[in-house]
């Protein structure tokens, strides 16, 4: 099969990767030079607009979309859309939220062209490892493009599948993300506190090694921890600040619309938003507050 690719940052370009290593041919769309330079290396057709983009593919073309969720998303639909013609396929691949994809696949339907929503997890070690696809959209749509995930995935008949109509995709991935927030906090918590057990001079790599193998906290997430471990055993230089994409926070918005009690991923996302405030008013009331009810001593800056 042939596809465009819009997005060729360092996912989406593994990606386009990995489909032209499976016998695909990829038209990849850059503004830079430089990345279209890079691109032909890996024998990835270039093309400096989104008219030579199009042009490049036969019809019914299929283009998959790499982008930042948001505006992003909007912006490159609305600049394909006079491009593309009755029957032609966009494939939406990042973290969009999924309400905003269902407001896109009705659009898009106006004129006949499909969104198929791809919620796409497996990080920089897709290109070695594969991709885990959620796909939502038509069914028969999906069908037609199984050559492309099958290529993606870890394996022909795994990692991926239909989950639902539009949307559902990219719901199932918010989920996903929300889950591995409250997983990716269990491990720090509980590497932390082997940490301050200075008693016994623990080897967090070592324990994290032994854990790979026959126990029950087995993952990937594991396994990428003793890497982290092996790397920089103290975690030095780095800064006790964690970012978020977005899906924790929608997770937890759709646990509270559906009345699902969900308080492992919610707390794991309130925790990401403390490690923020590096100058925390709430903890210096609570301290002031033990002091005033107490007498209980205050550390000073």
């Amino acid at each position: 099969m042939e596809l465009g690719m819009i997005g060729l940052g360092r996912m989406g370009g593994n990606m386009a990767q990995r489909l032209v290593l499976g016998g695909h041919r990829v038209v990849g769309y850059a503004r830079n030079p430089d990345t279209l330079r890079e691109i032909e290396k890996k024998d990835i057709v270039p093309a400096a607009t989104l008219e030579a983009l199009v042009n490049e593919l036969k019809s019914p073309r299929t283009i998959w979309l790499m982008v930042p969720a948001g505006a992003p998303v909007d912006e490159t639909i609305t600049a394909l859309w006079p491009l593309l013609i009755p029957g032609d396929i966009i494939i939406e691949g990042g973290n969009s939220n999924y309400k905003d994809t269902q407001r896109r696949a009705q659009m898009l339907a106006t004129s006949k062209i499909h969104l198929v929503d791809a919620g796409t997890s497996g990080g920089v070690w897709g290109l070695q490892n594969g991709y885990s696809i959620m796909v939502g959209g038509d069914e028969q749509v999906i069908e037609g493009l199984r050559p492309i995930f099958e290529t993606l995935a870890p394996a022909p008949d795994k990692g991926w599948g239909r989950v639902g109509p539009s949307g559902a995709g990219h719901f199932t991935k918010m989920i996903h993300n929300g889950i591995e927030y409250g997983m990716m906090q269990a491990y720090g918590e509980g590497f932390a506190i082997l940490r301050h057990k200075q008693e016994f001079n623990l080897d967090l790599h070592q324990i994290a090694e032994i854990w790979r193998d026959g126990s029950v906290v087995q993952s990937w997430l594991l396994d990428l921890t003793a890497a982290a471990l092996a790397e920089n055993p103290g975690l030095e230089g780095i800064a006790p600040y964690v970012a978020d994409s977005g899906e924790g926070r929608w997770t937890v918005a759709e646990a509270i619309d559906l009345d699902v009690a969900a308080p492992v991923i919610t707390l794991a996302l309130l925790q990401r938003l403390q490690s923020r405030d590096s100058d925390s008013f709430s903890n210096k009331l609570l301290s002031a507050l033990r002091n005033q009810f107490g007498g209980h001593a205050m550390k000073k800056e």
